[in-house]
């Protein structure tokens, strides 16, 4: 038994394509397209009356754990290195398990009700590393969102809390399977000692993966990088071997142009995430500059891709270098197809059922060649009607199918308000 979508717009991002045709899903996949496709046996029909069938959305750079930390109270503070130092580490610090697993549920729920379905998430909590990998999976697992899930590896917390880390992101990736893949992952460069920098190719070699790493958010890492271990970030990545085609470098928003070119060369990702860089003032991230494999994460803010979309495109006409945000979007397809090894984004035969029905009516003609402006000026995930992920509907009429919105709130701000217990008891 299949699904088959009927009288739908079915859009696609790079190339553009808006071509109003029929989709069958059978199983996780998609099966066939065309413009009046016949239900086989006892397929079920859902008539779409001129509605969109978008692909799911991917925050190539997510941290889910910062779901609980929205509002918590704070002094003002007046540098980004104060803000590590004394909110998100001491933060990070009070995470336990059960917290993890309620972040993995409430922060999953978000992105399927923002039409985001796919996640790489880089996790810190120091005091809770052993098995928080798998409580997030499970977590994302009861929304039903899929999930690329690494520990930030560091030496904040000394030799054993490193070790630690890199054994739950190795352990993790080695037998991650169906809608979940690990990655091996890295704090700061300034908070990786030499130590930590072989760890981590030992760690890639084992795990068979990716580096995800965030990388100069900040004048703060290349200074410290220099100032601790005697060279700037991008070199003592090349020299320890990390960079490669299949790492997800977040933010790099304070590199020279000599090393942004190195970076480039490697083939790496790069992760725009501009409405978390906005919020912490650390500047505009030169985007139009990161090359063919830039994309797009919302890192701790929310899991709203299309506001994302939005704010990257804006931002880059305000600083005069203008994105193409179709592309951004789709190599955040490209990203997963190439972690889960299939094809995540296409509307095709052969792809990962991963879609969205869009309840979008526009009072314009919407075609491929002004698509990315009703991406930009239009769409939003208001719009976000329904959510098929591995060709499961996890969404239906704006109503999440497997988890009650309320007891997931619920359970958050029970969650967080220990949380933030723990925090004032360590001041």
């Amino acid at each position: 038994m299949g699904t088959v979508l009927k009288g739908g717009y079915v859009v696609e991002l790079e190339p553009a394509v808006v071509e109003r045709v029929d989709l069958r899903i059978e199983g996780e996949r998609i099966v066939a397209r065309g413009p009046d496709l016949a239900p086989v046996g006892d397929d079920e029909v859902v008539a779409l009356s001129g509605k969109l069938v978008f692909p799911g959305l991917v925050s190539a750079h997510h941290r889910l754990h910062a779901v609980l930390g929205r509002g918590m109270p704070h002094t003002q503070m007046e540098t980004y290195q104060d803000v590590l130092e004394k909110v998100l580490w001491p933060y990070e610090d009070a995470l336990d398990l059960d917290a993890v697993q309620v972040v993995g549920t409430a922060g999953g729920l978000e992105a399927l009700q923002c039409g985001t379905t796919t996640v790489c998430n880089l996790h810190s909590s120091p005091r809770a590393v052993s098995g928080s990998l798998v409580r997030l999976a499970r977590g994302l697992h009861e929304v039903g969102v899929r999930g690329v899930l690494s520990y930030a590896v560091s030496d904040r917390s000394g030799a054993m809390g490193r070790e630690e880390g890199l054994e739950e992101t190795v352990g993790f990736a080695q037998k991650a399977q169906g809608r979940f893949r690990g990655q091996v992952g890295a704090g700061p460069c300034f908070t990786l000692g030499a130590d930590a920098l072989q760890g981590l190719a030992e760690a890639l070699k084992a795990a068979n993966t990716g580096l995800h790493l965030p990388l100069a958010e900040d004048p703060l890492d290349e200074r410290l990088s220099n100032e601790r271990h005697g060279a700037s970030p991008v070199s003592r990545l090349l020299e320890a071997g990390l960079l490669s085609p299949r790492s997800q470098l977040a933010h790099v928003g304070h590199l020279a142009w000599a090393d942004l070119a190195q970076v480039i060369a490697t083939g790496a990702w790069i992760v725009h995430t501009p409405r978390a860089n906005q919020g912490l003032e650390v500047g505009y991230a030169p985007a139009l500059k990161f090359g063919a494999r830039a994309t797009l994460g919302a890192d701790g803010v929310s899991a709203d891709l299309f506001a994302e979309a939005q704010a990257a495109y804006l931002r880059s006409r305000e600083a005069g270098q203008p994105i193409d945000v179709l592309r951004y979007l789709a190599n955040g397809h490209r990203l997963a197809s190439q972690v889960f090894g299939a094809q995540v984004g296409p509307m095709r035969e052969g792809a990962l059922a991963d879609l969205l029905i869009l309840d979008y009516l526009p009072a314009t003609p919407l075609t491929a060649e002004n698509l990315a402006w009703h991406v930009v000026f239009g769409l939003g995930s208001r719009h976000v009607e329904a959510v098929m992920v591995d060709g499961v509907w996890r969404m239906w009429a704006r109503r999440p199918l497997s988890v009650n919105p309320s007891v997931v709130a619920e359970q958050a701000r029970e969650a967080a308000a220990a949380v933030w217990a723990r925090m004032g008891e360590a001041k």
